[in-house]
């Protein structure tokens, strides 16, 4: 370490405060560790922003929030502004500003609820806390299943008797009496901030579906402004009237999930199918109108909900008709072609549509689709830098948010009905009464707590060594607090200058420690 390196740290040494708690690790056969909870203990980091500057506290402060491989799980530092530009790599903040941010969040699936259910009621509660509390990770986004998924333990609908149209059958399954929706109730009570809770169907009830199956290749009967058409948009508001009545209020609504699955033929999850022509249809005549005119025209409708492949074709097909278009208020994205669908697509669908839809990315997960049994993967760096990264390119060309999957799984990544497992930011283990929170969990972390909803994307400058394995990301406070994530992908550490010119002295300098997430905040003059 250089010499101006070993006085900055022995000047601003880090600072770990009373109030938080540190986390109990655990390594298994991965490369990081996780933090294991239970029902009397659990990690905890509370949001205090630094010292805003002022007439008795002149000098600019900036605050660092640190997890890394090697074992720091959202370690405080702190340090002051200065004139002196210390390193090549320099991320020069700017001052123009691009889309707004929704929030950050996973989805209460039948899965999820029925893992947390499998602990005793104080872990449980531990449980919601981490996600939900001011000493957890503030989510302020939750996605809920209309009726059964994949992630479920069983098949169904809110409605199975066969042709009735008029719904008067319709009901919540216990899935969601029982544990989806205290779930729900008891984040609310956790949570200082608004929680946006938005629903997604997987399948309408099996008699509306052309192949009499709620799995398999199949659409609605009839056409666009038909009986089954209007059924299944009165569903849409049955559920919302049915988790109002619990005292659940619904922010959004997707219009289905992944609606190319229910085209193609053998898939074996609930599913119903979709061409952007049949969603732009069924959302002028029925789902819109049926909204609109039962008192939830203000619910934040999203078309897609699929892969960027579909970008930006879906929603210029949708939105290209007014009839449609004027009940849409968004474009939801999956992650799970990421890797091999460029995020031009993303650019192009921002650039047309961006200032008048949000773009809001509302399921990813990992998981090992040929060896199930490799699905969970305890204490998984890669995992947690992929979640980072993701998340970083998604909000670097539009997107407004990310919402991560099931928030809880148990230790063999279920229950699923077609044992279609996946990891999670948390893995349960009923059998000790204890849970343990993923680099997953610490990577969305780093976005749902620090980056609040309302705050916008920063433009910045990067000069940096090529292929230096330094990702930024900078957003504003409309009081001009700034908050910087970065990711460093190397094995080494890497020294920055961060130089903000509407910030006293402008400048400060920091080693961001290997394979690790840095969340820095400040206060611009």
């Amino acid at each position: 370490m250089k010499a101006h390196y070993i006085l900055e740290f022995l000047t601003f040494v880090s600072i770990v405060l009373a109030f938080d708690s540190p986390c109990i690790p655990r390594k298994f056969d991965q490369d990081s560790i996780v933090c294991v909870c239970n029902s009397t203990y659990c990690d905890t980091f509370e949001n205090i922003e630094p010292s805003r500057p002022g007439p008795a506290n002149p000098i600019p402060y900036y605050d660092a929030v640190v997890t890394t491989r090697s074992g720091l799980r959202m370690e405080r530092r702190s340090g002051s502004f200065g004139t002196t530009i210390l390193t090549e790599n320099i991320f020069k903040v700017g001052n123009t500003t691009e889309q707004m941010i929704n929030g950050f969040g996973g989805a209460f699936t039948d899965a999820a609820t029925i893992t947390m259910n499998s602990l005793s009621g104080g872990a449980r509660q531990n449980l919601l806390a981490t996600y939900f509390s001011s000493g957890g990770i503030e989510y302020t986004m939750g996605r809920i299943p209309m009726a059964s998924c994949d992630f479920s333990k069983r098949i169904y609908s809110y409605d199975d008797t066969k042709d009735d149209l008029t719904l008067s059958n319709f009901s919540l399954a216990e899935e969601d009496v029982l544990f989806k929706i205290p779930a729900i109730k008891n984040a609310l009570k956790f949570s200082k901030r608004n929680i946006s809770f938005f629903g997604s169907p997987w399948s309408s009830p099996y008699w509306m579906k052309t192949n009499n199956n709620m799995t398999g290749k199949g659409t609605i009967k009839g056409l666009p402004g038909g009986p089954y058409f209007k059924a299944w948009a009165n569903y849409f508001v049955k559920f919302l009237q049915a988790y109002k009545k619990h005292g659940i209020d619904i922010w959004g609504l997707t219009a289905q999930n992944e609606p190319s699955d229910g085209l193609i033929t053998g898939f074996s999850f609930q599913c119903l199918g979709w061409t952007p022509e049949l969603q732009r249809d069924f959302i002028a005549k029925d789902l819109g109108p049926a909204l609109e005119q039962n008192g939830f025209g203000h619910v934040k409708l999203m078309i897609l909900d699929d892969q960027r492949i579909f970008l930006p074709y879906w929603p210029e097909v949708v939105l290209k008709d007014p009839n449609a278009a004027k009940y849409v208020s968004g474009i939801a994205i999956h992650w799970y072609e990421d890797l091999i669908i460029p995020t031009t697509a993303l650019d192009l669908t921002y650039k047309k549509f961006g200032k008048d839809y949000f773009i809001l990315n509302t399921e990813a997960c990992e998981q090992d689709l040929i060896n199930k049994n490799k699905s969970v993967l305890l204490g998984s760096w890669y995992r947690g830098e992929h979640y980072f990264y993701d998340i970083m390119q998604d909000l670097k060309h539009g997107v407004t948010g990310w919402v991560d999957w099931n928030m809880a799984l148990n230790m063999q990544g279920g229950p699923n009905w077609e044992n279609n497992r996946a990891d999670s930011p948390i893995i349960v283990n009923a059998e000790k009464d204890e849970f343990y929170k993923q680099p997953m969990f610490y990577a969305m972390g780093h976005f749902s707590k620090f980056v609040e909803p309302g705050m916008k994307l920063l433009h910045h400058e990067a000069n940096v060594t090529e292929g230096s394995g330094v990702e930024a990301l900078f957003f504003i406070r409309d009081d001009r607090f700034v908050v910087a994530n970065f990711l460093n992908i190397n094995e080494e550490e890497m020294n920055i200058t961060v130089s903000d010119p509407l910030t006293a002295m402008n400048n400060f300098n920091f080693e961001i420690p290997p394979k690790s997430f840095v969340t820095f905040r400040w206060w611009r003059s």
